[in-house]
């Protein structure tokens, strides 16, 4: 049943679906989706469990195959290269390289005002954030960082942007909106190397399912403890621990709880002495969230 639980919490996050829409889908109490997803409910009815796998559409748009898993996604627009106004040194007269085949040589090409991701040789567009996009990752960052100030950590946290060579190849740069870097010698004076301890994404619309398939599989087989995808429309944080490497695959087992902006969310790798309460930073800055929504 687990399985089948975490399924339909892989589609809700591949679709977009709101816990509003699912329920609306379902045709089920918005309480008890959220209690089924939340884990609050262990073993819920199997009518419940048909009700929520017959709320996504049957037709698939594209399909990646994560962990055995796939999963219907819309890769996100890739950065379309003026390859006129900004020609690569490394490549043969008269052609360009493709989408997967980008290095960071093209990378440290593009101008400084255009920011992507480069993931596997592609590159993936990064639209500017918006307001509370921005202050969420503030908050967060200026927490741990007090955090660790206090507790006289070693941990070092960096907030967008930022970044981060994950794979330690030529081939991948990603740049999360939060992290911390406990290997002080993974920190050089142009980017991370190799995997943080912990990231924090806040998703929008444009990034969404990147951040919950692509990179949450490129994080995970990287070696990064902790990841959390906080989605502000949902109000939701959903918080993973990966554990080392085993017999589940080249990140290991991984750990999933969803937590409501009304719960604290304890940070994994503090041993949960530091604890985020996303309800406050809603309210400290609520005219910029009602905006949003409105």
């Amino acid at each position: 049943m687990n399985s089948i639980i975490e399924e339909i919490k892989q589609k809700k996050r591949a679709y977009g679906y709101t816990y509003e829409e699912l329920a609306k889908r379902a045709g089920l109490p918005l309480s008890t989706v959220q209690k089924v997803l939340g884990g609050i409910t262990k073993s819920p009815g199997v009518k419940t469990v048909e009700a929520l796998k017959g709320a996504f559409p049957e037709k698939k748009t594209v399909e990646y195959s994560l962990g055995g898993n796939t999963s219907p996604v819309r890769e996100t627009p890739a950065y379309a290269v003026n390859t006129a106004k900004y020609p690569f040194t490394n490549a043969p007269v008269g052609k360009y390289p493709r989408q997967g085949s980008y290095t960071l040589q093209d990378y440290y090409a593009l101008p400084d005002e255009q920011r992507v991701e480069l993931i596997d040789g592609v590159f993936y567009d990064m639209a500017a954030p918006g307001s509370p996009h921005q202050l969420v990752g503030g908050e967060i960052h200026r927490q741990i960082s007090n955090f660790l100030r206090e507790k006289k950590g070693t941990c070092v946290p960096f907030v967008a942007p930022v970044d981060v060579q994950l794979d330690r190849d030529e081939k991948t740069m990603l740049q999360p909106d939060v992290l911390v870097v406990c290997d002080r010698y993974k920190i050089t004076p142009r980017c991370v190397v190799g995997a943080p301890d912990f990231v924090m994404e806040v998703l929008s619309p444009s990034t969404m399912k990147k951040d919950i398939l692509i990179k949450m599989m490129k994080y995970r087989n990287a070696g990064v403890r902790e990841y959390w995808m906080v989605d502000i429309e949902d109000e939701t944080v959903t918080k993973m621990m990966f554990t080392p490497n085993g017999e589940d695959g080249p990140g290991g087992e991984i750990i999933d709880k969803i937590y409501g902006f009304d719960e604290p969310v304890p940070v994994g790798i503090f041993q949960a002495q530091l604890i985020i309460n996303f309800r406050e930073i809603q309210e400290e800055y609520q005219f910029i969230f009602e905006n949003a929504q409105g």
